[in-house]
């Protein structure tokens, strides 16, 4: 009996044993059989994720960012405990003691699937990392063997907090944020050391459902699933009850409730300028690079000089749209049932309208709810009902009934007794984005850093930059290149040209130019040519030194980079970019030498690593530990001379000349010298204005994006208001003096009217000091159609007298000469000698 029971007990034990060795063997080859074409988890203790790149200001602010995923990648050292514990605690309990799975999680997960339950994953921290970043998301059994084959082969490769780190760094976390750290600035504007512990939870809520948490849209469920969360770490050791007691009866602060400021609202009116250095650098580095290589990116901007060049730019786009007197509105409009229903402001949070713009205080979007004949009501988001009243519409042709209706969306603000919407409320007026646009720019003379960039109304309303991507015709802003290349072959700021009329015979048929005055003025100096902006004398300049050389300056410059050599674009009929004119004008004002126009200083890598630099310039003291008391590093400049710095001065005196007494008069009034530039093309269709002073360049320039004419326009009338706004600040702050004159010249008193030479200690409005080379003197002759007339043999003329066609000239020494075509004379005094 006793052999026949050892012998079943025997055989059993060898069944079981037998089918342990079968059961280990089918194990062994399902895992053998799924593990043979793995993807290499080694990989992974290389991980680099994609990353944000981020845009700072010199103050290091972070004034933008961009990034395919908005992820900000922290090493496993620098994720606090309570960030850890948190997630551990919603995720996986038993993370630091499981193998990379959880037998126990999965016995569960079975028995409550074979009870009915719903079949849940029961995978760890481990195992989620491998499905995130070497595995697919299907739900199948073949998947679930490779993610626990993966899952403990990388538990003997890494640490578990570098594991942790990896899933921490990678996970979906809502607001499309990926990562802790990006969830916390987005979520609470906090880095993670700041984070309190309900904070902590309600990051720790969101990896198994992103978007089911909204704080604002999902709060009761969000709220209830942070607080299960906090009671997890309290039971798991990871909280005090105290701490926990008080965490869970805190609400959910967040961002999207707006308890704390977005990062993203540190500075307003930068999204053109960041928007720039976006389409640069991608180019530069290429689009993978920079959306997702982690850039530090520190930009040139001034945020409190970009505020003012946005607002300045605004508020002059807005004053030349209402004179026009008509109501467009925005075209938009929400369904009055809603303001019936009361769900309004949800109804406008859906509408796409302009709420970037900064002008008076800000603009705010509202519906238009009761129409009256004395006043409208506007309901207005996050405000409630205001009133509008008539008088308001006072610019606009028609009344309320003719322009609006209800359900209207509208933009209105805030009128007010103090400066941009602060003090006390006097009444709520209407407001719209105006269709004329425009772009300004504003850059240091000496390094080409631009400090403030506008290019258009409102970003949001058009992304279009018109500071940057719009090529438009200068018209009279490029002549400062036609002076230049003058001035450099042997004329002075005396030199006398004949303005007269003047025929070129082109393919197209007889192209006769005028003044934009319809008059013609005689023997002129250059400086009053070019402060009166006189279109004659600037093509019969271009003809003289050669459109050959003129097209070689404007390329030197970088206004184009292939010019046509046609007479028109002597007077600026070839497009270009504002940005272009801009830095051009830089090397003017610092006396000739190039300048590359940059919005950002310094580029470096996810590692710190600078690998661009826009300052070049030499400083070995620099590398010197210490230097003696009251000395200061020397700065080395290796740039390029691009014009002759004499002739870089002349130009700028003449251009001074264009702000104190010609086209630009009255419209420019600063405290420190300033020189600039109008410039407005055929009927108006484009104006500009770029200018300078010793140590800001800056350029304006207004106009419809489909080019068509604008009533009244002037470069000094339309541009000229915004960059004496703009200015004044950058004045304020930076400061300015007098224009640096180089040696190797003298001055001349010179009559501004004749160009003659006038005694030492002449004065009077007609009296400018004029800077000659050494050696050089004041030529007394008149550039005329056929060459020169010099010295004693000069042209006589009386005022208004008209000479045309064959008609002779007598000159002082009895010879004649011609003056072709007609002109009329009427700037010249009576028996005057030019």
């Amino acid at each position: 009996m006793l052999r026949f029971i050892l012998s079943f007990f025997g055989t059993i034990f060898s069944l079981v044993t037998t089918g342990l060795i079968l059961l280990a063997l089918v194990i062994g080859g399902v895992l053998w059989m799924y593990s043979r074409d793995l993807p290499n988890h080694e990989a992974l203790a290389q991980y680099q994720p994609p990353t944000i790149s981020r845009i700072y200001s010199g103050e290091g602010k972070i004034i933008d960012e961009f990034a395919r995923e908005r992820r900000l990648y922290t090493p496993p050292s620098e994720i606090p405990d309570l960030v850890k514990f948190a997630f551990i605690s919603a995720e996986d309990k038993n993370f630091y003691s499981h193998p990379g799975y959880d037998v126990r999680g999965m016995v569960a997960a079975a028995m409550a699937a074979a009870q009915g339950g719903r079949l849940r994953g029961a995978s760890t921290i481990t195992q989620q990392v491998m499905k995130n970043f070497l595995l697919s998301s299907d739900r199948s059994a073949e998947r679930k063997i490779k993610e626990i084959i993966l899952a403990s082969r990388l538990e003997q490769s890494l640490s578990k907090d570098e594991i942790l780190a990896l899933y921490l760094n990678e996970i979906d976390l809502g607001a499309r944020s990926f990562g802790v750290t990006a969830a916390a600035q987005t979520y609470f504007n906090k880095t993670l050391y700041e984070l309190a512990p309900e904070e902590a939870a309600f990051l720790a809520i969101h990896p198994k459902a992103p978007y089911s948490y909204h704080p604002v849209k999902n709060y009761d469920a969000a709220l209830t699933r942070r607080n299960f969360v906090l009671r997890e770490m309290y039971e798991n050791g990871y909280l005090e009850q105290a701490a926990y007691e008080t965490a869970r009866l805190e609400p959910i602060r967040s961002v999207q409730n707006g308890d704390y400021e977005s990062f993203r609202a540190q500075l307003p009116n930068r999204d053109y300028f960041t928007d720039e250095i976006r389409r640069q650098l991608s180019q530069d580095f290429g689009e993978e690079e920079f959306f997702e290589g982690g850039l530090s990116i520190r930009a040139t901007i001034d945020p409190e000089l970009q505020g003012v060049a946005a607002r300045a730019l605004e508020g002059r786009l807005e004053t030349l749209d209402r004179e026009r007197g008509v109501w467009r509105g925005t075209g938009k409009s929400i369904d009055a049932a809603m303001i019936d229903a009361g769900t309004w402001e949800e109804a406008l949070g859906e509408i796409r309208v302009a709420r970037d713009v900064t002008l008076d205080g800000g603009w705010h979007v509202g519906a238009v709810d009761q129409i009256g004949d004395q006043q409208i009501t506007v309901l207005v988001e996050k405000i409630g009902e205001v009133s509008v009243p008539r008088e308001d519409i006072a610019w606009m042709r028609g009344s309320f009934v003719d322009n609006f209706e209800r359900g209207d969306v509208v933009h209105v603000r805030r009128m007010s007794s103090g400066d941009n919407g602060t003090g006390d409320l006097i009444r709520w007026s209407l407001r719209q984005v105006p269709q004329v646009q425009g772009g300004f720019v504003a850059m240091d003379v000496n390094t080409g850093r631009v400090i403030a960039m506008q290019g258009g109304f409102s970003y949001q309303n058009s992304v279009f930059n018109r500071a940057t991507q719009a090529t438009r015709q200068p018209g009279s802003s490029f002549k400062p290149f036609v002076y230049a290349a003058a001035l450099d072959s042997g004329f002075t700021p005396a030199t006398i040209v004949v303005d007269a009329p003047i025929e070129i015979n082109t393919p197209q048929g007889v192209w006769r130019p005028q003044n934009a005055s319809k008059q013609f003025y005689g023997p002129t100096p250059l400086r009053t040519g070019i402060e009166q902006s006189r279109n004659l004398m600037t093509i019969r300049l271009a003809q003289e030194v050669g459109m050959d050389v003129v097209a070689g300056y404007a390329e030197r410059f970088g206004v184009y980079d292939q010019m046509g050599q046609f007479l028109a674009s002597s007077l600026g009929a070839e497009e270009t970019t504002l940005y272009k004119m801009v830095s051009a004008y830089a090397m003017f004002a610092n006396g000739g030498e190039r300048v590359e126009p940059t919005l950002v200083d310094r580029v470096q890598d996810r590692f710190g690593r600078t690998v661009y630099k826009h300052d070049q310039r030499g400083c070995e003291e620099c590398k010197v530990a210490s230097l003696d008391a009251g000395f200061a590093p020397t700065i080395v400049s290796n740039r390029e001379r691009v014009m002759d710095a004499i002739t870089a001065y002349q130009l700028t005196s003449m251009m001074q000349g264009v702000v104190s007494r010609g086209t630009a008069q009255g419209r420019v009034n600063l405290p420190v010298p300033v020189a600039g530039k109008t410039g407005t093309t055929n009927d108006g269709k484009d104006a500009w204005f770029v200018g300078f002073t010793s140590n800001i360049v800056a350029g304006c320039y207004i106009g419809f994006d489909t080019p068509r004419a604008m009533p009244g326009a002037s470069g000094g009338g339309f541009c000229g208001p915004v960059f004496n706004e703009f200015m004044q600040e950058a004045v304020a702050k930076f400061g300015g003096g007098k224009f640096r004159v180089p040696p190797g010249g003298h001055f001349i008193k010179i009559d501004r009217f004749t160009g003659a030479r006038l005694s030492d200690d002449a004065s009077g409005a007609n009296v400018v000091a004029e800077y000659f080379r050494d050696g050089e003197e004041p030529v007394f002759g008149v550039m005329f159609d056929g060459g020169f007339a010099m010295g004693s043999d000069l042209p006589m003329f009386e005022a208004g007298e008209v000479d045309s066609g064959e008609r002779a000239v007598e000159t002082t020494s009895g010879s004649t000469i011609k003056i072709p075509k007609k002109a009329t004379f009427n700037s010249l005094s009576s028996g005057g000698l030019y």
